[in-house]
Order: structure tokens, then sequence, then C-alpha cells
């Protein structure tokens, strides 16, 4: 009798130990789709926030990303883009993504400062020239440059998939004419937050008032502030032409547009998803970039005709914008002498 009991024992044992396996298995397929061979038949459902107004460069080059990510994929990966701040500013949105609760983001160069300290060295004023494109783009797509910058982004949990050209900022007013540097002093103007962009605000003797985006044209509406620095893409798509009067072609400083993912979810993809990523990232990045020097000239243009007197520098007088400012780029001791050199060489 007890070695049947014994022998019953055993074999109830052996079962809830094979049902337990079997449950362990399904409940890690389930928990790691990417290692399991059913995921070519679940869909991807990656979702992208960015601050960017509808039609600017930047928004049409993360819909053509949505695109050619979800030809790619057969329908495998679905991107669903929410713009123009609907989850907030861009540095809401990364830290979302930095913290897994959201997987891609979008955010200013100046305003990565806030995750890594390095992405200041696009800040300083003139270190990038518009005729030295180009080469700026080759060093970060296959070049030192762009690997420097992915381990900087590895460090915070990111992944960079496009480094979206956003373009050279431009110093604009509401009321008060301006025609050179001199003019600008005395203003209060919008800043990032940016340690650099308040230190060139400050060389050039205005004073720096960090505002969000999503904040910036009650901002100016309101007369918080009476001057800004962007692109005149940005500034015509999110009708900032509505009140502002003047503006000079400063080109003071060069910005991008990171979209990033957060790389523990990227790194828990199948192989050839992230390829498919990273291969559509490039491919949205070429076209983009091509598209911006058109849509740049075309809003320049219409915040002219809205009104908007532009007024453009002399290569004396935005030789004195870089004399002013270049003092600047001993301030700051945090970035690397490195980057400075790997984003300088670009320009020779």
């Amino acid at each position: 009798m007890k070695k049947r009991l014994f022998k019953l024992s055993i074999l109830i044992l052996s079962c809830l130990l094979v049902f337990s396996l079997s449950g362990c298995k399904k409940a890690d397929e389930a928990a790691a789709p990417a290692a399991g061979s059913g995921v070519a038949d679940k869909k991807v459902v990656i979702r992208l926030g960015h601050p960017m107004a509808p039609g600017n460069n930047v928004t049409v080059g993360y819909e053509k990303f949505k695109e050619i990510v979800e030809q790619k994929s057969g329908g495998r990966i679905e991107i669903q883009i929410f713009g123009n701040t609907t989850l907030g500013s861009d540095r809401v949105t990364m830290e979302s993504t930095q913290k897994g609760t959201l997987e891609m983001s979008s955010s200013s160069s100046p305003n990565m400062a806030s995750f890594a300290r390095e992405f200041m060295v696009f800040d300083l004023p003139y270190i990038t020239q518009p005729e030295n494109q180009q080469k700026l783009y080759d060093a970060l797509d296959n070049g030192e440059l762009g690997k420097y910058l992915d381990n900087v982004c590895a460090k915070v949990g990111l992944k960079p998939i496009m480094y979206s050209e956003y373009g050279y900022r431009n110093f604009v007013t509401t009321n008060k004419p301006i025609a050179n540097a001199s003019d600008l002093k005395g203003l209060k103007v919008r800043t990032t937050d940016s340690p650099v962009e308040v230190a060139v605000a400050e060389a050039l003797g205005m004073s720096a008032t960090p505002v969000a985006w999503g904040e910036t044209y009650t901002a100016l509406q309101q007369g918080t502030v009476d001057a800004e620095g962007n692109t005149w893409g940005l500034l015509s798509d999110a009708k900032h032409g509505e009140v502002l009067s003047y503006g000079i072609d400063s080109g003071h400083n060069y910005s991008m547009h990171l979209l990033m993912i957060n790389k523990n979810y990227f790194d828990a993809l199948p192989q050839d998803l992230q390829t498919i990523l990273v291969e559509s990232g490039k491919e949205a990045l070429d076209w983009q970039r091509t598209v911006t020097i058109e849509l740049e000239d075309k809003a320049k243009q219409k915040l002219i005709d809205d009104g908007m007197t532009i007024k453009e520098l002399s290569p004396a007088e935005k030789e004195e914008f870089k004399t002013l400012t270049r003092p600047i780029w001993d301030k700051f001791p945090e970035i690397p002498q490195e980057l400075i050199d790997l984003v300088t060489a670009t320009q020779q």
C-alpha cells in the first residue's frame, strides 16, 4: 500500500512539473516575443511623439519614416505619430522614451542637452556653416562623429534613429526693428534650456528666458518675451509670424531634431525589425534633408509676404556676431574637446 502511494505521489509530482515547465515556457514566450518564432505574425506598434507643427520639415520627415517602415515591414510594424506637442514638449516626450513609457520621441539638439551635456556642442555659435552641411551629414551618418554620439545616447538609455535636419536659427522680434547685433540689446529672448543658448543671448546683451516650445507663441503674444531665435520653417509652420514683425538672418547656431528610440526596447526587437527601423531612418533622412532647403526658403518668403521685415546681414555684420559670441566656446569645459574637434573637422 505504501509503495503504491509512493509511486502515485511520484507520478503526480512528475505531471505537475511537466505542466509547470510548459506554463513557464509559454510565459517566457509571451514576455519576450522578440525571441519567439511566431513574432512574424504579431504587429509591433511604435508610438512616436514630437513637438513639431504640421507641414514642418521635421514633421514630414517622420511621416516619410512611417511610410517606409510600414512598407518595408509588410505591416509588421505600425508607427503611430503624435506631433505638435500632443504628448508634451520634446523634453517631456524624451523623458518618457528614456523611461520606456513611450517607444520613440524627437528632441531638438539644444533640449537634448538636458539628457546628455555633449549635445551642447551643436549650440556653440557658428561651429558649423551651411556651406559645409554635406560634410557634417557624412560624419554623422558614416563617420566617427556619429559613433561618438551613439555611445553618448546609449549611456542614457537611448538609440538614435534619425539626425533630422532642423536648420539654422535666426533672431526675430515682436516689435523692435533689428538690423545688427547691437539692436538685440535689452530684448527678452525666449531660449531652450540649453546653457549655451542662454550664454549666447547674454553675450549679445539680451535677457534669456527659457520657455517650453508649446508655450512660446503665448509668451510672445503676451509680452513675456519679445524675441526668439528659430528657423524660418518652424516660425512659419507654428504661425509665430502672426506675432512677429522683424528678423535678421543671423544663422547663429545649428540645430537638429533627433529621433530616438528606447534602447532596451530596440534591443529586444527581432534583428530583422531592428534592421528595418535603422534602414528606414536612413532613407527617410536622405529625403528629409533634401526637402528642407526648399521648405525653408518657402517659409521665409511666406513670413515676408505676411508682413515680416527680414534684414539680410552683410558679411561684416555677420562677422560681428561671430566675434561677440566666440568667447562662449571657452565657457563650457564639460563639452569634450574631442567632440568639438570632431565637429570642427567637418568644416575644413
